[in-house]
């Protein structure tokens, strides 16, 4: 069955529950990653504590702005590296 469409209803000047004006969201900024896949390695602890927070804990994707498959190569990174005794 196809989606109902209103095309009545302009896109500007919509309203909340109460009545109000909507107010236009800014746009999340694009995430500016400086490194490569490939540097995200076990072995470049620096880097990696960039992520990790004083407890250990690995930082989420909200703060740390990094693409999901970044996100992924930095967890495996730094669970590995806890393993090998490089990073507590």
């Amino acid at each position: 069955m196809p989606r109902k469409t209103n095309t009545d209803r302009s896109k500007k000047g919509g309203r909340n529950a109460n009545g109000r004006p909507m107010e236009r969201r800014t746009p999340r900024p694009a995430p500016k990653v400086d490194f490569t896949i490939d540097q995200l390695d076990y072995r470049n602890v620096t880097l990696l504590r960039r992520y990790v927070t004083d407890h250990g804990r690995i930082l989420l994707r909200k703060y740390t702005g990094l693409p999901a498959a970044f996100q992924r190569q930095l967890s495996r990174s730094v669970k590995r590296a806890r393993q090998m005794l490089l990073m507590k």
